[in-house]
């Protein structure tokens, strides 16, 4: 089958495996997440258990798992919200337990929820994120207007954040989050609730990313999303039961696609959703 006869969908997915390709060729071997044994509970329930991973630079690393398997506590550990129970684990060369005001200040996150004020204009949400950022008046204003030239966000830049369609709250959020060139961003379920065509325009802005050397590390529970990044890891009942490139893992459990891999896991799995 030739390319003038693939959809139009068809050909947004070759080109981001193309994308994706050349991402890795440029990879540098460099850890900016490393995790031994990385374990928190909460009384006697072990929301993550004895977890060992590591993220090189550059990488889209996707962190899978159904509703309650323990991503998002995960997560809150290596962004330095939650102290682990056991285990170690650094973040942009700081460790996660001494030192999180530190990984704070050299990440990025981006919650379900975009993390952004809905009452405060566009070009007030930039500011306000670019001065807790640290980033001097000069260097926010010069960033500003490129970050709306790239979005072509410029005749929005008055407009309140609440009156924005959800995809482009999206887009803004993401933006935002990696207005200071974080080493590492974290990206908790961003697509959730919008299009496919959305969706796609969001994982070129993770590329486009990638490209400027940021590490994405990012949750989704749309398995097709999965196909995107370069090693993913499947998350069950609190433990990581794989971890390897999208096409390895498919070949291992005889699947056709990610959610046929996903969905032998999740049978395995003892936690109600």
């Amino acid at each position: 089958m030739g390319l003038e006869t693939l959809s139009a969908e068809d050909l947004a997915v070759v080109e981001m495996h193309t994308k994706l390709k050349e991402l890795t060729t440029r990879d540098s071997m460099d850890k900016v997440i490393e995790v031994e044994g990385l374990t928190k509970r909460f009384g006697n329930f072990t929301a993550v258990d004895r977890i060992s991973f590591d993220v090189k630079r550059g990488e889209i690393f996707g962190f899978l798992g159904a509703n309650g398997a323990g991503k998002t506590t995960a997560i809150h550990m290596l962004c330095g919200l939650s102290k682990p129970t056991e285990g170690r684990g650094s973040v942009a060369g700081f460790d996660i337990t001494r030192e999180n005001e530190m990984i704070k200040q050299n990440i990025g996150y981006m919650s379900q929820k975009f993390s952004l004020y809905e009452d405060l204009r566009v070009w007030e949400n930039i500011r306000l994120f670019g001065g807790i950022y640290g980033l001097a008046d000069k260097v926010i204003a010069k960033k500003t207007e490129e970050l709306l030239e790239r979005l072509n966000f410029k005749s929005e830049r008055n407009t309140m954040v609440k009156a924005l369609p959800l995809g482009w709250k999206q887009k803004l959020a993401f933006s935002i989050a990696i207005f200071h060139e974080p080493e590492i961003v974290f990206l908790d379920e961003p697509t959730g609730g919008v299009d496919p065509a959305m969706r796609r325009q969001f994982w070129e802005m993770i590329y486009d990313a990638a490209e400027r050397g940021i590490t994405v590390f990012v949750t989704t529970h749309y398995m097709e999303e999965a196909e995107y990044c370069h090693r993913v890891s499947i998350m069950v009942d609190g433990r990581i039961d794989a971890l390897d490139s999208p096409r390895n893992l498919r070949e291992a459990y005889g699947a056709k696609s990610m959610d046929e891999v996903f969905q032998q896991l999740a049978r395995k799995a003892q936690r109600a959703d």
